[in-house]
């Protein structure tokens, strides 16, 4: 019979093997323990990260709407409003009344108070034409302008609420009261900036008219070239970007991230804050360059319908300026039309560089400082 020692004598190798084996199988076994572990831990922290975004993503879809349907109020509300100023303060039918009664009574006027009354229509039709084409073009674009800056604190609020503070930048959240209030900020040009407005593109106006009588023949070509200078010597009377203060308000106090203890106080500098940033996008150069491919597509438009509404004569080879007028001055109700039905607030919304703008001004958001 084998005694132990020689069991092993024999056997030991084998033993050795097996043992080796057993340990290798199950340090194999700990290690994919270990693996699978892991790799569940990372599918529930992945399926957690999903779940987080997902939520994120609706909450924001569901703000980002009520922002959207506030706008849509707004924008229409304010385009109301302009509509009623400019009819009210570029009224042309007291002049139109006077030149009929001295076209029926010839004596009633004298050859000089009826140049003086022609030429007063001449630059009163062109300014209320080229300062509606200018705010509707103006009101569009800043109402974007604001979706866009409250879309970026939109982001920033949902993500704190969510505690991605990774993703997070230092800036304030904003609350929904700010978040109205900015954007009845849009009344403020007919509210506020139309004095001023009107008496700078009366001053453009009256400097490009200058010179042009009315036999000057105006074909589809002198009317846009006309339009476009106007709004070229308007936009560039005064220092770079000075156009703004007709849309905001001027003096809006720096905007300071530290804290406050004064409710009332923090409340402004959250609106201040909203205010500084639009201000910084409407002073980009991109922003007027956005200004002007705009403007060059309204005025496309306005041309290309004055010509189709023309009757017993084509514009397209030219018609007196006396001839022109009355269709100048018919224009204006089109073009402060309520978004649904204003083509030329359509044609903003479908230009490409419009959209690749704010594309990419949602996605960097600059912020006051």
């Amino acid at each position: 019979m084998l005694s132990v020692r020689d069991f092993w004598r024999r056997h030991r190798r084998k033993v050795f093997y097996t043992v080796g084996v057993l340990g290798s199988g199950y340090l194999l076994y700990k290690l994919y323990g270990a693996h699978r572990h892991g790799v569940q831990e990372l599918e529930r922290e992945v399926a957690a990260q999903r779940e987080t975004e997902e939520l994120m993503k609706a909450q924001m879809q569901a703000h980002f709407e009520n922002i959207q349907r506030i706008s849509d109020v707004t924008l229409p509300h304010a385009m109301h409003d302009l509509n009623f100023r400019i009819t009210e303060e570029l009224d042309l039918s007291h002049l139109l009344e006077r030149l009929i009664q001295g076209k029926g009574q010839p004596n009633s006027l004298t050859q000089s108070e009826k140049l003086d009354l022609w030429s007063r229509l001449k630059i009163l039709s062109f300014t209320r034409m080229t300062l509606s084409v200018w705010a509707t073009t103006m009101l569009s674009l800043y109402t974007k302008v604001q979706v866009n800056i409250l879309g970026r604190h939109l982001y920033i609020d949902t993500a704190r609420s969510l505690g991605i503070s990774d993703l997070l930048e230092s800036v304030d959240v904003v609350d929904r009261e700010d978040h109205k209030k900015f954007l009845d900020s849009v009344d403020f040009l007919s509210q506020h900036g139309m004095p001023a407005l009107i008496s700078d593109m009366e001053a453009a106006t009256k400097e490009v008219l200058k010179g042009k009588q009315l036999s000057t023949f105006f074909s589809s070509t002198t009317l846009h070239e006309t339009v476009m200078q106007i709004l070229s010597t308007f936009m560039s009377m005064g220092s770079p970007n000075y156009w703004i203060k007709y849309i905001i308000q001027e003096h809006v106090k720096p905007y300071s991230s530290g804290s406050s203890s004064d409710p009332m106080l923090s409340d402004m500098a959250e609106y201040e804050q909203l205010m500084m940033e639009a201000r910084a996008v409407l002073s980009s150069a991109e922003f007027g360059s956005i200004v002007e491919i705009s403007l060059q597509a309204v005025v496309d438009k306005l041309v290309e319908l004055m010509g189709v509404k023309f009757k017993g004569g084509s514009i397209t080879a030219g018609l007196p300026l006396a001839r022109v007028l009355p269709q100048v001055a018919q224009m204006c109700p089109l073009l402060l039309e309520e978004p649904s039905k204003n083509q030329f607030i359509q044609i903003i919304r479908n230009i490409q560089e419009v959209e690749v703008f704010f594309t990419l001004l949602y996605a960097n958001m600059p912020h006051a400082q």
